[in-house]
């Protein structure tokens, strides 16, 4: 009798319990109370957090290799490159890219708001990480969750959860991390410059974009090919304007289902023993950097171009390079329409918003060209 009841204790979840664990729950319960009471990112990090929580639950066998169910959605979705390239597709499948186009010369500041990137690549590596893992931390800089959980994947899976968690959670925060760098760096007087209006983008060409730019880019980064052609595709299925059901379907119904599948996994990934590290910690604060960087990289991009522009632009413009679409674009309008309640620009922020999407892929491309 004495047998059966060591046997069933030793089956109970409670007496497995660390209080490793139990601060992962706590972890867990932050991120759950973000999504929902906050509404951060809540498409990512109520999944997220709840991955969290199952993957801290003792002897459940949800993340077991092989046999775990949670396990299963994370191998054969994320760890065989699945997942991410998928959520690229309905992103293109969202994306407008008018507004770049109608100005191509806003695109330059997607580039320059890319520079937090390999500023905090080199911080990170100065801090010990390995080329690989520091790579992996600095692409949180481009703002950017998808590409940020695909390098992570192919470079450092061991910090794929807490990459993951640092980038959407900086995301969430854009609001809060990039007006007091805009305004700083900024005068009144920049702040109110007003945009002239911009050409109309014809139908054609529209269309042209998604191919040119998926020739030339992998051309030039073929490690970029999953990420870039998917985003592309995507976005030819909205501009086509022929297969309206494929594009609908891209946006609406197959993101949906891998947003669920890929929160929940990367989630999971986050278990005790392999969160509760100083490295961790190192990756929220350099994440931390990275956003700032990229934003201030953004905004003096902006002003150095207008020192060679005839027509000025608002060098808020530059924040909106990271890739947080379209929070980003948000943040720029709300800070400039502060300074000038007629000044409208979201839709010109929402060019280098655009533009930083395929920065972001490149320096990821450019990544795993060098390291891999």
């Amino acid at each position: 009798m004495t047998d059966s009841a060591v046997a069933f204790l030793s089956h109970l979840g409670i007496t497995a319990l660390s209080p490793g664990m139990v601060f992962m729950w706590a972890v867990s319960f932050g991120l759950i109370y973000l999504a929902i009471a906050r509404r951060f990112e809540p498409l990512l990090l109520l999944p997220i957090g709840f991955g969290i929580l199952v993957a801290n639950l003792p002897l459940t066998g949800l993340m077991e290799p092989g046999e775990g169910l949670i396990w299963r959605f994370y191998h054969y979705g994320i760890q065989w490159e699945v997942i991410p390239p998928v959520i690229f597709l309905g992103l293109g499948a969202l994306t407008d890219f008018g507004p770049m186009l109608a100005r191509p010369s806003l695109i330059f500041l997607g580039a320059g708001a890319q520079v937090g990137v390999y500023v905090t690549f080199f911080a990170a590596r100065a801090l010990g990480f390995t080329l690989p893992e520091a790579a992996t931390v600095g692409i949180i800089g481009g703002a950017d969750g998808p590409t940020t959980i695909y390098l992570a994947t192919r470079l450092a899976p061991h910090l794929l959860g807490s990459c993951a968690v640092a980038a959407y959670s900086y995301m969430a925060l854009v609001p809060i991390i990039q007006p007091p760098v805009m305004r700083l760096l900024t005068t009144e007087a920049e702040r109110r410059i007003t945009m002239k209006k911009s050409r109309k983008v014809p139908k054609r060409e529209k269309i042209l974009f998604p191919i040119v730019a998926t020739l030339v880019t992998i051309l030039i980064v073929p490690a970029s090919a999953p990420l870039m052609a998917m985003f592309m595709l995507g976005n030819l299925f909205r501009e086509s304007g022929v297969v309206e059901r494929l594009a609908g379907a891209a946006q609406n119904e197959l993101m949906n289902i891998v947003t669920i599948f890929l929160g929940l996994s990367v989630g999971a990934t986050m278990k005790a023993e392999t969160f509760l590290q100083a490295k961790v910690i190192f990756i929220f604060v350099l994440g931390l950097v990275a956003f700032a960087v990229s934003t201030a990289s953004g905004v003096l991009f902006a002003k150095c171009m207008n020192l060679f522009l005839k027509d000025k632009i608002n060098p808020l413009l530059g924040a909106a390079g990271v890739s947080a679409v379209p929070m980003a674009a948000r943040v720029v309008h709300q800070v400039g329409s502060e300074a000038n309640r007629k000044n409208y620009l979201l839709m010109y922020a929402m060019g280098p918003n655009i533009a930083g999407v395929i920065g972001t892929i490149l320096a990821a491309g450019i990544f795993l060209s060098l390291l891999q």
